[in-house]
């Protein structure tokens, strides 16, 4: 594909999509400034209407937010002096480093980072839908309340007017499958994306509150 054609498309999707996305690249979070470049990019990936993308690097951002909010938890939001760096944020990362998504959303709800609406959408729909279906590329998860088979017609150049139909099971054919998993995709990275950007504003607000200040 020649450069000029990716330029003309690039230019087409941003002046499609960019109104719908600028307010996120307006963002000014303080506690979690390290997931600025991980927005920047899903909004990004959104504009250029990269949905598969943007709903993988949206896992990615929801599962280190809710690390991060568990390890500013414990060492609070204040300033803290370099030389302090080390021996303040060691221990939290060696507990909290490796959680799985689902002792992160329970951990999290334990402490009122999260609400109890927010933990069981999180480890009920997100964790098994967009994580699991997206990040472990299980589309068994997506398909799940599609029916099995699906009708399609047969032809031939030598008898067209001979169409066979032929029952498909659409749930095990990887190219039916990515079909499906593509226009999922389309539909919900936007929303997706939307949900996890608000929920990092919350649960910033909550630290704050805790620790009653603005670091």
């Amino acid at each position: 594909m020649e450069k000029e054609l990716f330029e003309k498309a690039f230019i087409d999707f941003l002046n499609k999509n960019f109104q719908n996305y600028s307010k996120y690249f307006d963002h000014e979070f303080i506690v979690f400034s390290e997931l600025g470049s991980s927005i920047f990019e899903i909004n990004k990936c959104l504009i250029l209407e990269f949905f598969r993308a943007s709903i993988t690097l949206t896992n990615n951002v929801l599962e280190r937010l809710l690390k991060l909010a568990l390890i500013y938890n414990e060492v609070g939001i204040g300033s803290i002096p370099i030389e302090n760096w080390n021996n303040i944020f060691e221990e939290p990362n060696k507990k909290y480093g490796s959680f799985t998504l689902a002792n992160s959303i329970e951990k999290c709800g334990k402490v009122d980072l999260i609400t109890q609406v927010e933990q069981e959408f999180l480890f009920n729909t997100i964790r098994e839908l967009m994580r699991n279906g997206f990040s472990h590329a299980d589309s068994s998860k997506i398909l799940k309340d599609i029916p099995k088979e699906t009708i399609a017609y047969q032809g031939n150049f030598t008898s067209p007017n001979e169409i066979k139909p032929v029952i498909l099971n659409q749930k095990d054919i990887p190219f039916i499958q990515s079909i499906h998993m593509d226009s999922f995709a389309k539909e919900n990275a936007a929303m997706y994306f939307d949900y996890v950007f608000e929920l990092i504003k919350k649960i910033e607000k909550r630290l704050e509150n805790k620790f009653n200040k603005t670091p």
